[in-house]
C-alpha cells in the first residue's frame, strides 16, 4: 500500500522514498537478526548502518549541519521520523539506532566551549545524552513541580533531588538537569545544569514498565556541577527548553503514525491471504471496516502533524498544533494497531510479529511527551481565551 502523499512537496517525497528503501532493503534486514525485545543492534550489524546514512544525509537529521547533522526542516524531520519508526524497536529507537539522534536542542543554545564540548560529539560520533525534568511531585507541570535544587557555593553548585522516568540515564555520555534556584512554584525559577559523566553522588535506578527499554530515577546527592557547565543564566531553564519541548512533540507524533502504518500493512496482508470457512478474511465486512477507518483515521492524523511542522518550519506559534498532532497521533496509533491485532487474532498476540510490542509501546506514547489530558488542556485553554 502506497502511503497517502497529503499533499508533500516533490523534495519531501524523495526523501520518503530514499528513507524508506533504506528502512526495507537494510535496517529491517538487520534488525531480524536480534531478539523480538531488543533496543540496540550489536556493531558489527549497526555500524555500516550508520556509515551508510551518513553517506545518504539521514544522520542527526534536525541537528544543524555546521555541526554535523543533517541541517533539515521540521517537515523533513517529521517525514523521516514516520518512515524510520517502521522497525520492530523503532517506536523508541529510529531505524535501530543507524540514523544517530539529534542532540538536546538546549544544548546549542549554550556558549561556544559547551557546543564544541557536548552537542559536537553527540551528533558526530553518536554519543548520549539524557534529559531529566520530570520528577514523582508532578511530571506533567513541571514548572510548579520541580523539587530538586541547585545551591551556588563559590564556582560551582551543589544538587540535591530526584528525577523520575529518565530514559537512558545510565548509559549516557552526558545529560541536563533541570533544577529549582528560585523560589518553589516560580516558573521563572528553574536552572538547566550539564551532567558530565557519572559525577559522584548520582545514582541510577532502572523502573521496570511495560516496554522491555526501562527509564530511570536518578538520584542527586550533594552533586557538584561547575558554574560553567550551567546553560543559561539563573532561571532561564524553561525559556532554553520551551521551544525544543514544543518541536519535539512534532516527529514524536510522526513516529507513532509510522508504526501504526506499518501495522496496518500487516494486516491487509493477512486478510488477504487468510482463509476462513471458503472465503478470504478480507471479504468480511467487519474486517473491511476495520481496514477503512484505520487508513482513514491515519491519514487524518498524518496532515495534521505535516500542518503542525510547517507552521513551525513558518516561524508561526505552532504550540497548539503539535499538542493537537500529539494526542491525535498517539491515540489513533493506538487504535489502528489494537484493530490490526484483532484482525490476525492469536498470531496478533504472538512475537512471531511485531504487533504486540508496538501495542505495549504505543501506550506510553500517550503518555510521555505531556499526557493527552494535558495537551487537551492547553487547547481549551487557548479556544476559550480566543472566545472572550
Amino acid at each position: 500500500m502506497t502511503t497517502h502523499t497529503a499533499g508533500l512537496p516533490e523534495e519531501m517525497l524523495q526523501i520518503r522514498e530514499t528513507t524508506r528503501r533504506f528502512m526495507r532493503e537494510q535496517v529491517r534486514p538487520a534488525e531480524e537478526k536480534v531478539p523480538h525485545d531488543a533496543y540496540s543492534l550489536p556493531p558489527e550489524l549497526l555500524k555500516p548502518l550508520q556509515e551508510q546514512a551518513k553517506r545518504m544525509g539521514l544522520w542527526a537529521v534536525r541537528a544543524p549541519a555546521e555541526y554535523g547533522g543533517g541541517g533539515m526542516s521540521l517537515l523533513a524531520t517529521a517525514v523521516i521520523a514516520e518512515e524510520t519508526a517502521r522497525c520492530r524497536m523503532g517506536a523508541y529507537v529510529p531505524a535501530c539506532g543507524a540514523v544517530g539522534s539529534n542532540p538536546p536542542a538546549p544544548i546549542l543554545l549554550g556558549t561556544r566551549e559547551q557546543i564544541e564540548k557536548f552537542a559536537v560529539p553527540a551528533i558526530r560520533d553518536g554519543k548520549k545524552a539524557f534529559v531529566a525534568i520530570s520528577e514523582a511531585s508532578g511530571g506533567s507541570d513541571p514548572a510548579r513541580s520541580i523539587r530538586t535544587r541547585a545551591v551556588r557555593k563559590g564556582d560551582r553548585y551543589i544538587l540535591n533531588g530526584a528525577k523520575m522516568w529518565i530514559t537512558g540515564a545510565a548509559d549516557a555520555d552526558w545529560g541536563l538537569v533541570f533544577a529549582r534556584t528560585g523560589e518553589q512554584g516560580q516558573r521563572n525559577g528553574i536552572t538547566c545544569f550539564i551532567i558530565e559523566g557519572k559525577p559522584k553522588g548520582m545514582t541510577c535506578r532502572e523502573i521496570p514498565v511495560i516496554r522491555s527499554w526501562s527509564p530511570y530515577e536518578v538520584s542527586l546527592e550533594d552533586v557538584e556541577v561547575p558554574v560553567e557547565h550551567r546553560l543559561g543564566e539563573e532561571g532561564q531553564g524553561f525559556a532554553l527548553c520551551e521551544k525544543w519541548l514544543v518541536e519535539g512533540r512534532v516527529p514524536y507524533a510522526a513516529g507513532t503514525i509510522g508504526i501504526a502504518q506499518e501495522a496496518l500493512q500487516i494486516a491487509i496482508d493477512w486478510a488477504k491471504e487468510r482463509e476462513l470457512f471458503r472465503t478470504k478474511l478480507a471479504e468480511k465486512q467487519a474486517i473491511q471496516w476495520m481496514i477503512a477507518d484505520s487508513e482513514m483515521e491515519l491519514r487524518q492524523a498524518r496532515l495534521l502533524v505535516l500542518e503542525a511542522a510547517q507552521r513551525g518550519d513558518a516561524g508561526l506559534n505552532f504550540k497548539t498544533e503539535a499538542s493537537i498532532a500529539k494526542v491525535v497521533a498517539t491515540e489513533t496509533a493506538g487504535r489502528v494497531v489494537d484493530r490490526c491485532i484483532q484482525i490476525l487474532g492469536g498470531m496478533g498476540v504472538s512475537k512471531e510479529l511485531p504487533l504486540e510490542r508496538w501495542y505495549r509501546e504505543l501506550r506510553i506514547k500517550r503518555i510521555g511527551e505531556g499526557p493527552s489530558e494535558v495537551h487537551r488542556m492547553v487547547l481549551a485553554r487557548e479556544l476559550l481565551s480566543l472566545g472572550r
